[in-house]
């Protein structure tokens, strides 16, 4: 068959990498990604971009994990190579910090960051509100700049990409062989994904160029992730809740918050208010379907629903996501094979 199309929906964090793995896996594809939102007016523009798992209740923990091996693997990569400048991506040391022992001492991720141990009781005088600690460095992504690196990494593939609003997938059937649905919070009403729901994540960009370490509450909501240029102030995770403004009342709750954890952040500067919806779902959604409608089928590979842990898990679903296509296409090829017999 002719070379085989792929139309990539979404031009996320998830979309761009999902893309780009389908170009490494399968060379002779063309790929389109189509979205009617790309960077900087992403989901994705938004996120802190730590690489700290957050645990998918639906999904086995050894899956979770060597997702996140493969993410952290390929970022530490880039962190050490020539791009990691414009890529946005550096090592960050900082802590985990709990008002009460966790029940897991030790994450399922500990031996995949670096130099996770312990606290010891002098660190943990740095907060008092604070009685157990975990120490660790891990990669941070300043998420404008490494999306617009992966869009230039699908340019030099030659991939296209099309500002345009899909309304259903099949829409998409006479012009490609492949559709590969990354639309994050868009896949609630592009394929009627009742298990899909926004978790709004309003946080604060600030410059405070001498705050070199991250701090994250245990409980997840409070955080202070230090990037290149700006540190990233969090945060909230209000379910159901699909609004895009930015609330005056929660600005402050989250200013104070982090403040309470590093005081010295009362001298930031140029405060800039960012929200989000995190597509959240018990699991993220990683599979095959075929539609079909009046005989004519189309094969569909899924990849969304990654919630607050896109970011850590990115590259190990876009791999799996791009092992799929490859079966879809395979398949494919296999009858046309048969009808040419």
């Amino acid at each position: 068959m002719a070379a085989p199309k792929v139309a990539v929906v979404g031009a996320g964090v998830i979309g761009l990498s999902t893309a780009l793995c389908i170009t490494e896996t399968c060379p002779s594809c063309s790929v389109t990604i189509l979205s009617d939102q790309f960077s900087p007016n992403t989901t994705s523009d938004v996120a802190a971009g730590m690489l700290i798992p957050h645990t998918y209740p639906g999904t086995p923990i050894h899956v979770q994990k060597q997702w996140f091996k493969e993410t952290f693997a390929y970022l530490f990569a880039i962190s050490n190579s020539a791009e990691a400048s414009e890529a946005g991506i550096h090592l960050v040391s900082g802590w985990q910090v709990f008002k009460n022992a966790p029940k897991e001492e030790l994450p399922f991720w500990s031996d995949v960051v670096l130099g996770f141990r312990l606290m010891s009781e002098a660190e943990l005088r740095k907060f008092p509100q604070h009685r157990f600690g975990q120490a660790f460095m891990t990669l941070k992504c300043d998420c404008p700049p490494y999306l617009l690196w992966l869009e230039k990494r699908l340019k030099a593939t030659g991939a296209q990409m099309y500002t345009r609003k899909v309304a259903d997938l099949w829409e998409l059937h006479s012009e490609y062989n492949v559709v590969v649905n990354c639309a994050g919070i868009g896949a609630q009403q592009l394929v009627g994904d009742k298990e899909l729901f926004p978790v709004r994540g309003q946080v604060l960009k600030v410059h405070a160029p001498w705050v070199k370490n991250f701090i994250r509450d245990g409980d997840g909501l409070t955080y202070i992730y230090p990037g290149i240029h700006r540190v990233t102030l969090g945060g909230t995770r209000e379910k159901e809740s699909w609004s895009l403004f930015p609330d005056p009342g929660t600005t402050k709750d989250i200013f104070d918050r982090c403040c309470s954890l590093e005081p010295s952040l009362r001298g930031a500067q140029d405060i800039k208010v960012k929200v989000g919806l995190r597509p959240s779902r018990r699991c993220v959604r990683l599979q095959r379907e075929v539609l079909s409608q009046g005989g004519l089928k189309l094969p569909v590979v899924h990849n969304y629903g990654h919630g607050a842990g896109g970011f850590s898990m990115h590259r190990g679903t876009a791999k799996e996501a791009a092992r799929l296509v490859g079966e879809c296409i395979a398949a494919l090829q296999g009858s046309l094979s048969r009808a040419k017999l």
